[in-house]
C-alpha cells in the first residue's frame, strides 16, 4: 500500500520525537577509552557519579532524560572522531596517520556461543579412531575437514564452526599426532609436514591458519596453540619425560634447543619445558610467536583438566576440550593459574595508542583502568616476609592476612540436639571467589601511607584496626581470621573486612592505613567472561538457570556424566578462577633464593596481592553474612567451613529439606540459595554425623572430606 509523502514525514517526526538509542554498552566504553576520557571526568560532564557511568558501561543501567540526550550528544560526538575500526568516519579531515599497528581492523571478537558442543563420544577411552590413510592426502596451506583418512564424524566432531577471523581459519589450536595429523575444532583436521620443531614453528605461523583474535581492542591476537602427543614428541626427537623434574625444561644442550637457537628462534625465561614458548621479534605488526604444549611432560594437570590425556581421549576430542576453553576463556598459554592470569592482561591491556599532539607520531600510552606496564609496589603489610620492601626497609608492623575460611566449631560448643542428629550435610558455593570479583574496586595506583585516619568505606587499602572487641556467637567463625578464631589485637584487614566490623554496629579505631588514591573495577571483564563460560559450560550439561531447586539438584547429580568432554571444561574454568588470583600473590621458587632478592613473579604488573586481598575479603565477608542469616532463619549453625564450602548437623540429606523457603516456597534472600550462579549453592556431599564428630575430635576439618569416596578438597583443587 502506497503512502503518502505527509504520511511519511509525519512517521519520520514520529520517530525522531522518540528517546535517542544508545550505542551498546561496550560501544560507549570503546568511544570513551579513544576519546581518552576518564571515567570520572565524563561523571563531572554529566552530573553524576562514577559507579553510574560504570553502570552505563557495563549494561547494568540506562540514562533518563535530559541526561540520556546530553549523553547522547557526547557519545555521537566521539563517534564522528573515533569511528569503529572499518567504519570511515562520516567526515574525514586530514589527520596524521597512526602507525599501521594501531590502525589495522580489529577482528570481531570471538563469540562463545558460535561454539557447537560436539556430541559425547560412544566411548570415553576408545582409541578406535581410524588410523589407516585413506585416500592420498594433501599437505594444505588452509585448514580442511580432511578429504581423505579421518573425518570429523570419526574424530567425533560436527562441522568446523563458523570462521569468526578471516585470519584464522583453523582456530586457535590443535592437536598434532606422530602421523602429522593435526586435529583442531570443531572436526577440523590439518595435515602437517614438518619433521622438527623449527619447521614445526615455521609451518604454524605461514601455513596452519592457527591463531585467535585479541579480546580487546588494545591488545594483541592469541598466539596460535599447538599440542603434542606422546607420538609427535618423539618425532621431533623429544624425550618421553622431562629428567630435569625441578626446572622442568630441557637442558640448553639438549639437541632441540640447540636446533632452535640456530634457527635464530628464541625461547623464553621458562625455557623448553611443559609449555615452550617460541619466538622472534615482531616483524612489523606480526607477532612472530608460537606456544607448544608437550602431553607427555604432562602439561595438562590432571587436577584442572581431569580425563584430558591421551590414555583417555583421542586426540581430536582433546583438540576440542581445549577448543571449548580457549573460545570462552582464552587460548590456554600454560597451566590454568597462568591462563587466569593473562586474561586479566588480555581483557585490560596495559597500554594504548596515544598521538603527541605536537609532532604527531602516535606512541604507546598508558591504558586507564589496567595495572600498567610496571609492577607496583606493595605496601610493606601487603607483601611477602621475603619481599625486598620488607627486608630492606627492616618492617616489623605485621601483615594482612586475608585467606578464605579454615574453621572447625570447637566441639564442647556442639549440643546433643546437633550430635544426635543423623547426617553431616555439605554445601558449596559455586564459584564464589569469582562472584566476589564482580564490581570490586582495587587500587590501581602506588600506595599512600596515612597515621590516624578517619576510616572511610569507599577507600581501598589495608588498615590497622583492633577488633578483638567485637563481641559474635562462637558457634559461627570470626568474619575476621581466616581461622574463624576471635582477634587478640590490632591487625590488618582489607577494606571489605572493616567494612563489615561496622555493618555489625562496632567502631573501628584506624591506626594506620595504607590507600590508594587511584581505583578501578578492573577484574570486571574478567569475572563477566569467566561467568559466561561457567554458565554455558553448565548449561551444556544440562544445568541452566531456569531449573527448578529440585531439578538443579538432580542434574547437579548426574552433570559430569553428560558429557565428560565439557565437565574437564568446567574444572578447568573453575581453576582458572582459583590459580588466577592466586598468581596475584605468587612467591619465589627455587631452593636458591635469599631473602630480600627479587623473584621473577614480582616484577610483573599483574603481581598484586592487594587485590587477592580484596577477592578474599570480601569471600569471607559474604561467607559469614550467610551464616548469620542462616542461623537466623534456621536455627542452624556450622560444623565447619573450609573455603566456599560449609558442613551443617541436618535431619536430611536433601538441602531442600533444611534451607530456607517463604511460605509461597520462594529462597530466602541472604541465606544459601541453591542455583547454578556463581556464587549460590550446590550440594557438595552427606555423611553421618558420627563421622563429622569423629573427625572434629581428630582436629580435622569435615569440609574437606564431606564428598567421601577418598576425595579430599584441598588436594582436589589442583592450583
Amino acid at each position: 500500500m502506497g503512502l503518502s509523502e505527509e504520511e511519511l514525514l509525519a512517521a519520520a517526526d514520529e520517530l525522531l520525537a522518540e528517546a535517542p538509542q544508545l550505542p551498546s554498552p561496550a560501544e560507549r566504553a570503546r568511544l570513551r577509552e579513544a576519546a581518552g576520557i576518564t571515567q570520572a571526568r565524563l561523571a563531572a560532564a554529566l552530573k553524576t557519579t562514577t559507579q553510574t557511568i560504570k553502570n552505563y558501561e557495563n549494561g547494568r543501567s540506562e540514562p533518563r532524560s535530559p541526561r540520556l540526550e546530553a549523553y547522547q550528544r557526547i557519545l555521537n560526538g566521539w563517534a564522528a572522531k573515533h569511528p569503529a575500526h572499518g567504519t570511515p568516519p562520516a567526515a574525514p579531515a586530514p589527520q596524521p596517520q597512526a602507525p599501521t599497528a594501531f590502525t589495522r581492523p580489529v577482528a570481531p571478537a570471538p563469540q562463545t556461543d558460535a561454539v557447537t558442543p560436539m556430541p559425547a563420544r560412544a566411548t570415553a577411552h576408545t582409541t578406535e579412531h581410524p588410523t589407516e590413510p585413506g585416500p592420498e592426502r594433501r599437505h594444505l596451506a588452509a585448514p580442511r575437514l580432511s578429504t581423505g583418512g579421518k573425518t570429523g564424524e570419526e574424530t567425533g566432531g560436527k562441522k568446523a564452526p563458523a570462521v569468526l577471523d578471516p585470519r584464522f581459519p583453523a582456530g586457535p589450536l590443535a592437536v598434532l599426532d606422530g602421523d602429522g595429523t593435526a586435529y583442531g575444532i570443531g572436526g577440523i583436521v590439518l595435515d602437517c609436514p614438518a619433521t622438527t620443531i623449527v619447521e614445526l614453528v615455521e609451518w604454524t605461523l605461514t601455513r596452519s591458519g592457527l591463531g585467535a583474535a585479541k579480546l580487546h581492542r588494545y591488545g594483541t591476537d592469541s598466539d596460535p596453540l599447538v599440542v603434542l602427543t606422546a607420538a609427535a614428541a618423539a618425532k621431533f626427537g623429544l624425550p618421553e619425560r622431562l629428567e630435569d623434574r625441578r626446572g622442568l625444561r630441557l637442558p640448553q644442550d639438549h639437541p632441540v634447543v640447540a636446533q632452535v637457537t640456530k634457527a635464530k628462534w628464541q625461547l623464553t625465561q621458562r625455557g623448553f619445558g611443559p609449555w615452550p614458548r617460541i619466538y622472534r621479534k615482531a616483524q612489523g605488526r606480526d607477532r612472530q610467536c608460537v606456544q607448544l604444549a608437550i602431553l607427555p611432560w604432562d602439561a595438562l594437570d590432571s587436577r584442572s583438566w581431569p580425563g584430558v590425556n591421551e590414555a583417555e581421549m583421542h586426540p581430536a576430542d582433546i583438540a576440542r576440550v581445549l577448543g571449548v576453553y580457549a573460545q570462552r576463556v582464552i587460548t590456554p598459554r600454560g597451566s590454568t593459574a597462568v591462563s587466569g592470569l593473562e586474561l586479566m592482561t588480555a581483557l585490560r591491556p596495559p597500554t594504548r595508542p596515544v598521538r603527541d599532539e605536537e609532532t604527531g607520531n602516535w606512541t604507546r600510552g598508558h591504558h586507564a583502568g589496567s595495572l600498567g606496564t610496571d609492577p607496583l609496589p606493595p605496601a610493606p603489610p601487603e607483601a611477602r616476609p621475603e619481599h625486598p620492601v620488607v627486608v630492606h626497609t627492616g618492617w616489623t608492623g605485621g601483615f594482612v592476612n586475608e585467606e578464605a575460611y579454615q574453621w572447625v566449631r570447637d566441639i564442647d560448643l556442639l549440643t546433643g540436639e546437633e550430635a544426635a542428629l543423623p547426617y553431616a550435610v555439605g554445601l558449596d558455593l559455586n564459584t564464589a571467589f569469582l562472584a566476589s570479583t564482580a564490581r570490586l574496586t582495587v587500587g590501581l595506583s602506588e600506595p599512600d601511607h596515612f597515621v590516624r585516619p578517619r576510616f572511610y568505606p569507599k577507600a581501598t587499602g589495608s588498615w590497622l584496626v583492633d577488633l578483638s572487641h567485637v563481641e559474635l556467637d562462637p558457634r559461627l567463625p570470626s568474619p575476621f581470621t581466616p581461622t574463624g578464631r576471635r582477634p587478640t589485637g590490632p591487625a590488618w584487614y582489607q577494606t571489605h573486612t572493616v567494612v563489615y566490623a561496622q555493618e555489625l554496629g562496632y567502631d573501628v579505631d584506624i591506626l594506620e592505613a595504607y590507600l590508594r588514591r587511584e581505583t578501578g573495577a578492573y577484574l570486571d571483564p574478567w569475572h563477566d567472561r569467566l561467568k559466561a563460560a561457567y554458565a554455558q559450560t553448565l548449561a551444556d550439561l544440562g544445568v541452566t538457570p531456569d531449573l527448578t531447586d529440585e531439578a538443579f539438584l538432580a542434574a547437579m547429580e548426574v552433570h559430569k556424566q553428560v558429557d565428560p568432554a565439557m565437565a574437564a571444561v568446567l574444572t578447568a574454568i573453575k581453576a582458572t578462577v582459583k590459580g588466577g588470583i592466586g598468581k596475584l600473590f605468587e612467591g619465589p621458587q627455587g631452593a636458591g633464593y635469599k631473602d630480600g632478592e627479587e623473584w621473577p613473579a614480582m616484577k610483573r604488573p599483574t603481581w598484586a596481592p592487594w587485590i587477592r586481598n580484596a577477592i578474599i575479603a570480601k569471600t569471607r565477608v559474604n561467607m559469614h553474612r550467610k551464616l548469620t542469616n542462616m542461623a537466623k532463619f534456621t536455627g542452624m549453625y556450622p560444623l565447619a567451613v573450609l573455603s566456599d564450602c560449609v558442613v551443617y548437623p541436618t535431619a536430611s540429606t536433601n538441602p531442600l529439606d533444611f534451607l530456607p523457603y517463604t511460605e509461597s516456597g520462594k529462597p530466602i534472600p541472604g541465606a544459601f540459595r541453591l542455583g547454578p550462579t556463581p556464587g549460590r549453592a550446590k550440594l557438595e556431599g552427606a555423611q553421618s554425623m558420627t563421622w563429622a564428630v569423629d573427625l572434629m575430635e581428630q582436629g580435622y576439618n569435615p569440609a574437606r572430606h564431606i564428598k567421601g569416596d577418598g576425595h579430599d578438597a584441598v588436594m582436589d583443587e589442583g592450583e
